[in-house]
């Protein structure tokens, strides 16, 4: 698994680049976030291992996966992660309201 999450980091959308930029080294809230890690038998677009909570930026291949997307968050919440999603059109859209909604979020994880 942990091959196919380095594959991940070297094939980021442009949502996951353009989220990784505002996230990386700290940069938002001083919070470690690390990319496309393996937990629970998923590979997740991004965590902050300190707070348990978990960003997936989802992509119009998930307009049809609710089902399996639903089953993902229940076997990561059922490890112990707080799981947040947002669409690729408004982190590439609306990048600070998502880091808006993200800082809230950021809040209850504390």
């Amino acid at each position: 698994m942990s091959e196919r999450a380095r594959a991940l980091r070297r094939q980021m959308t442009d949502a996951d680049k353009l989220m990784w930029s505002k996230l990386r080294g700290r940069r938002f809230d001083r919070v470690k976030f690390k990319r496309q890690k393996p937990i629970a038998g998923y590979i997740v677009d991004f965590v902050a291992l300190d707070l348990k909570l978990i960003i997936e930026i989802d992509g119009g291949q998930h307009a049809g996966r609710a089902t399996a997307d639903a089953a993902r968050t229940r076997a990561l919440e059922e490890a112990g992660y707080h799981v947040v999603r947002f669409w690729n059109h408004d982190v590439l859209g609306n990048i600070e309201g998502v880091l808006e909604a993200l800082i809230q979020e950021l809040n209850i994880s504390r």
